[in-house]
């Protein structure tokens, strides 16, 4: 089943959880409601590419070097087309700040958007989770957490687990007493009573390793 987040369903999954999860009603009542939700951004590749770039910077750097991908690509409205990297160079992306790693995501991104390898946006938004992020790891740069992001920030969808994100699993040591991080086999198994909203208690999580 397929659940996107609106108001309706972030109040049942605030329901669901405290109900489920003494340790996760605490932490939920100290933070209080959730703002996650999709930004419902009508690109794909745009969203993608702004997702690229962001990849282990700041925001403030991210959306700096996003908005001189756009001037280069002239596309004033921050909106940027596949069909506006043709003839685009690695060094014109590096010139602008993206790394070579990153520049050459960006153009095989364009490339298979642009012949169908990635399905548009439109398909993918009636596709489970992991078929999305199977279709999505084709890309190069684009892994398991880039394609779950995009799931949780721009689809809205509900239940998402990212853990190997380290903010998810850092709140999770600090809201259940751990010593140490939790493995993915433990995270796992708690998280089969946060279903089918584990996206949620994973954003909680976010704001857990934040207070810690």
């Amino acid at each position: 089943m397929i659940i996107m987040l609106d108001d309706a369903h972030r109040a049942r999954a605030i329901e669901h959880l405290s109900r489920k999860d003494k340790k996760l009603a605490a932490l939920i009542r100290q933070v209080g409601e959730c703002r996650l939700g999709g930004k419902n951004h009508p690109d794909l590749f745009g969203t993608l590419a702004d997702a690229i770039v962001s990849q282990q910077l700041s925001g403030k750097a991210a959306a700096t070097i996003f908005a001189r991908f756009c001037v280069l690509l002239g596309a004033g409205d921050k909106k940027p087309q596949p069909a506006q990297l043709s003839g685009v160079t690695e060094e014109q992306l590096r010139s602008v700040g993206l790394s070579r790693a990153k520049s050459l995501a960006v153009l095989d991104l364009a490339d298979k958007i642009e012949n169908g390898s990635v399905l548009p946006l439109s398909t993918l938004e009636t596709m489970p989770d992991e078929d999305i992020i199977q279709n999505l790891i084709q890309v190069r740069g684009i892994g398991r957490w880039t394609a779950e992001m995009f799931l949780m920030f721009q689809l809205g969808r509900s239940d998402v687990l990212p853990v190997d994100d380290l903010g998810v699993r850092k709140g999770f040591m600090l809201t259940y007493g751990l010593d140490v991080m939790p493995d993915k086999k433990l995270m796992t198994q708690h998280a089969l009573k946060w279903q089918p909203y584990r996206s949620v208690a994973s954003w909680y999580m976010w704001r857990a390793a934040e207070q810690g």
